[in-house]
């Protein structure tokens, strides 16, 4: 039997059973191999891995189950009804990590440079509505060139369907694009819509227009990499997560965040035995942190003493770095982190920070991970280019997914928490379960320095010592409203807690939320501010 196919035809003997199976094993042999040795050579030599070679790091040895090997497509012209490779460009199927079902899809570039034509899109279309159905991660390895120019719209409605997926999806099973090659063009709006996004350095791009259009159009010359490659996009943009030097580092570490999220929106995170005592006391902690308000630290070293084993995996680490968002555990079990980082910009919340915790926080809410947010910010940074820039509706946006947000949240004062960016940071008044506080936390509508000249500007500008004045009223303000217990009077921090005690009491507290059930109102859903 000659099969139809660019590679050397399948000849097998079909007398019996036998030859039957003969011939199936042939055939499956010849689709797993691919186009030719040539075209893997070709992807090696670009430092890639093939598409087959990428599931077997991402998926546990001998658990990937492919689904639509045999798929050919049925178009004709340009030469394409001459050319009908098995899997149309792209492997999909089913497999596990660490034990638990993952769906996966792979864009094999040695096959028309992985781009998606109609059958191409039929295949991912199915094992997405699988995944949805099973209630299991979907984890996309992009390395596609677009839409197969030669199919025309049908490769363009195909995009249509995996948005539309990629849309339902959401909230309901972690979608996770692992871009390993080009994605340009409308391409590039799948990974958008999913949970987390992983580039590699050199290899992988996204951009909708590429450096030649953009050339045309603008005069700008640019590279492919100084356009959208995997630093410009985790460190400028923010459209990547996460960004590593080789696809062995980044798909590992997608194994990694998988092993920290559930398998769908109904269940919680995987919880693991932890052999770091819940008693454990931080002393360090109190040298740490220094007291004075104007000095700056490493919050990263205050998560490290916080959590399990000092183990974390930041979301966004070089984007927005004036905050941390982190998935880490405590006595086993996951939680979110969302801290200001005093060491860049003093911690303060703008733009970019306030759109990296909003969109995290949604995440935490969507699949069941509590949230600890550590504050320790002066504020929103100041400015004409944020004010012009939107900071009201972007900030507006991480006020609203706290405050939509049901799963267990303890929100802790390191230090100063001023105005309404201490709001924002999931203060007791917009429903966090509880907010504990140290005793060098400064809760005031602003710094002190600001507030005295605001409230005695006369005395000071009357006094034959304006300066000496000025002092004076700052102790006072600092004295009756900025005391470390003044919002524990009123109702506003449950409890001001010793600093070592942190891990401790988070985890107390965590455990006594676990099963915290609460009820939105019915609604088809929220208008979020954009």
């Amino acid at each position: 039997m000659t099969l139809l196919n660019d590679v050397s035809p399948v000849r097998v003997e079909q007398a019996n059973a036998r030859g039957r199976v003969a011939e199936l094993h042939a055939i499956r042999a010849q689709a797993a191999a691919g186009p030719s040795e040539k075209a893997t050579q070709a992807q090696h030599a670009k430092g890639k891995l093939t598409a087959r070679e990428r599931i077997e790091l991402l998926l546990d040895p001998g658990s990937f189950r492919e689904v639509e090997q045999l798929r050919r497509h049925r178009a004709t012209g340009f030469g394409l009804e001459n050319k009908k490779p098995f899997t149309d460009g792209v492997i999909t199927g089913w497999g596990t990590v660490e034990g638990r079902t993952v769906f996966v899809y792979a864009h094999d570039f040695r096959i028309f440079g992985g781009a998606l034509g109609e059958a191409h899109a039929t295949k991912i279309h199915k094992i997405m509505d699988m995944a949805i159905a099973a209630g299991a991660p979907l984890v996309s390895l992009n390395d596609g060139a677009g839409a197969r120019i030669q199919e025309g719209v049908s490769a363009l409605a195909g995009y249509g369907g995996i948005f539309q997926r990629n849309t339902q999806a959401s909230g309901v099973i972690p979608q996770i694009s692992v871009m390993l090659g080009p994605c340009a063009g409308g391409a590039a709006y799948s990974p958008a819509l999913t949970d987390f996004v992983f580039m590699v350095r050199d290899t992988s791009q996204m951009f909708i227009t590429g450096p030649d259009v953009v050339k045309a159009v603008t005069g700008e010359e640019i590279s492919q990499n100084g356009l959208g490659g995997a630093d410009v996009h985790s460190q400028t943009s923010g459209v990547a997560h996460f960004a590593y030097d080789d696809e062995e580092s980044c798909i590992a570490e997608v194994r990694y965040l998988l092993s920290m999220l559930p398998s769908n929106n109904r269940e919680n995170p995987p919880i693991v035995a932890s052999h770091d005592s819940a008693q454990r006391r931080s002393d360090v902690l109190l040298d740490l942190v220094p007291a004075d308000g104007n000095r700056p630290y490493d919050m990263h070293k205050v998560i490290e003493e916080i959590v399990d084993d000092g183990d974390f995996l930041e979301i966004h680490e070089r984007w927005a770095r004036n905050l941390v968002c982190a998935l880490a555990r405590l006595d086993g079990k996951v939680v979110g982190i969302v801290a200001n980082q005093p060491q860049t910009l003093a911690g303060v919340l703008d733009i970019e920070a306030s759109e990296k915790a909003a969109r995290f926080v949604q995440m935490c809410d969507a699949f069941n991970i509590p949230i600890v947010t550590l504050l320790d910010v002066p504020g929103f940074l100041p400015g004409v280019d944020q004010e012009h820039g939107g900071i009201i509706r972007h900030g507006a946006k991480l006020l609203y997914a706290y405050c939509n947000a049901t799963v267990p949240r303890i929100s802790l004062i390191l230090r100063k928490a001023y105005g309404g960016a201490y709001i924002v940071m999931d203060s007791q008044s917009i429903g966090a379960d509880l907010t504990y506080a140290w005793p060098t936390n400064e809760i005031a509508v602003m710094g002190a320095e600001g507030a005295a000249n605001v409230i005695f500007r006369r005395q000071i500008a009357e006094a034959d010592n304006p300066e000496a004045m000025r002092v004076r009223m700052v102790d006072q303000y600092k004295a009756e409203l900025m005391h470390p217990y003044y919002a524990a009077e009123r109702g506003l921090v449950d409890d001001v807690i010793d600093p070592a005690e942190t891990r401790e009491v988070l985890i107390n507290s965590l455990a006594m939320l676990r099963n915290k059930h609460a009820d939105l109102p019915a609604r088809k859903h929220g208008n979020p501010p954009q």
